[in-house]
C-alpha cells in the first residue's frame, strides 16, 4: 500500500470518527481536505521507516442562526365604507301614452241663429222662446224623476219625426238652447242622424269626428270628440264618420254602455239626440230603445195621419212619447232651414 493510499485511508477513518462524535446536521458531506503535497515524499525518496502523518483540515459548515423575524408593519386599517343597500333594478318605463286631445271649443254665431228664428239667450222674450219654455218644462221634470225599474234614464231625450223635412233638427237645436238657459242644468246635443247629419251644418260648423267614431274605436273617448260652445251650458257631439254598420252600432252593447255613461256622468245634464226619421231608416227605432223620453215632431198640414200612426206603432213599448205640432201659422219664423232628404 502506498503512502497516498494510507493517507486516504486515514482520512476516511477520521471522517468516520467525526461523523460518530458530531450530529449529522453539523457535518458537511463534502468537507474539503487540504493536502500539502509538498510534504508528501515520493516513492523514490520515501523511507519506509518514517511515516508522514497527514492531518486533514476539516472546515465545518458555519451554523447560521435564523434571522429574527422582522416586526410586522403596522398598517392602519382602511376606513370602513358603509355598505350601500342594493338598488332595485328600475323597471323599464312604459311607453308614453298619447295625450288626450281634450274637449275643443267652437263658436256659435248667435246673431245668425237669431236671424234664422232660433232660440238664443240674447233674443229677448219672443213667442218662439216662450213656446219652447212650455215644451221643455215637462221634459225637464221627467228627466230627473226616479225612473221605473228597467226603464232608461229620463234625461236621455230623442227628437225624431216620421219623414224628412218636418223640422226635427230645428226643434232639437231650439230645445237644447232653451234648456241651456236654465240655471241648474247643462245640455249635450248629439247628432245621431248618422245617415244625414244636420246639426253642425245648421249651426254653420264643419263636419267632425263624433258618435260613430266612439262606437267604432274604443280608444276614442267622449272628451276627444265633444265640442264645447260659447254657450257655457251647451256642448255638441257630431255624428262622426259615416258607416254602413250604423244600425248595428246603435244597437250594440257599446252604444248602451255609452248612453248610460253620459246619462249618469253629470247629475245636472240633459242629453238630446237628433234622431233620423222613423219611416225611412232603421236607426231611429233602434236608438229609441235607449231613450227615457221621445219627442215626435209632426209638421202641420203636411204629415199624414197614416205616417203619424205608423211612427207611433214603431215606438210601441217606449215610455213617455210626446209630440210637437210644428210649422203652424201661429208659429211665425219656425221653418225648416235646410233641404233634408235621403239619396
Amino acid at each position: 500500500m502506498s503512502i497516498i493510499e494510507k493517507a486516504a485511508r486515514r482520512i476516511d477513518q477520521k471522517k468516520e470518527a467525526l461523523a460518530a462524535s458530531q450530529p449529522a446536521a453539523t457535518l458537511a458531506a463534502d468537507v474539503p481536505v487540504i493536502i500539502d503535497t509538498d510534504s508528501v515524499p515520493t516513492a523514490a525518496t520515501a523511507e519506509p521507516s518514517i511515516a508522514t502523518v497527514i492531518t486533514p483540515v476539516v472546515v465545518a459548515a458555519p451554523v447560521i442562526a435564523p434571522a429574527p423575524p422582522e416586526p410586522a408593519a403596522i398598517v392602519a386599517p382602511a376606513p370602513v365604507q358603509p355598505v350601500q343597500p342594493a338598488q332595485p333594478a328600475l323597471a323599464e318605463a312604459p311607453a308614453a301614452r298619447p295625450r288626450k286631445q281634450g274637449t275643443r271649443k267652437v263658436e256659435l254665431d248667435l246673431n245668425r241663429m237669431r236671424e234664422m228664428g232660433m232660440v238664443t239667450a240674447a233674443g229677448g222674450r219672443t213667442l218662439l222662446v216662450e213656446d219652447f219654455r212650455i215644451i221643455k218644462r215637462p221634459l225637464i221634470k221627467r228627466a230627473f224623476a226616479e225612473p221605473a225599474i228597467g226603464q232608461p234614464p229620463g234625461n236621455l231625450i230623442m227628437i225624431t219625426s216620421s219623414v224628412p223635412g218636418e223640422g226635427k233638427t230645428y226643434c232639437a237645436i231650439n230645445l237644447a238652447m232653451s234648456i241651456a238657459m236654465e240655471l241648474d242644468h247643462t245640455v249635450l246635443l248629439i247628432d245621431a242622424d248618422v245617415a244625414r247629419p244636420s246639426v253642425l251644418r245648421t249651426l254653420g260648423l264643419p263636419a267632425q269626428r263624433g258618435l260613430m267614431d266612439i262606437l267604432l274605436d274604443d280608444k276614442i273617448d267622449l272628451a276627444d270628440v265633444m265640442l264645447r260652445t260659447n254657450v257655457d251650458t251647451l256642448s255638441l257631439l257630431p255624428a262622426g264618420t259615416s258607416t254602413p254598420r250604423a244600425t248595428e252600432l246603435l244597437a250594440s252593447q257599446a252604444m248602451k254602455t255609452f248612453v248610460y255613461e253620459i246619462a249618469n256622468r253629470y247629475p245636472d245634464r240633459i242629453v238630446i239626440f237628433d234622431s233620423p226619421p222613423l219611416l225611412l231608416t232603421s236607426e231611429a227605432q233602434v236608438l229609441a230603445t235607449h231613450m227615457g223620453q221621445i219627442v215626435l215632431v209632426v209638421e202641420s198640414e203636411t204629415t199624414t195621419q197614416h205616417a203619424v200612426k205608423e211612427s207611433l206603432r214603431q215606438l210601441e213599448g217606449c215610455s213617455n212619447v210626446n209630440m210637437i205640432y210644428n210649422k203652424t201659422r201661429e208659429f211665425p219664423g219656425i221653418e225648416e232651414t235646410y233641404d233634408y232628404h235621403y239619396g
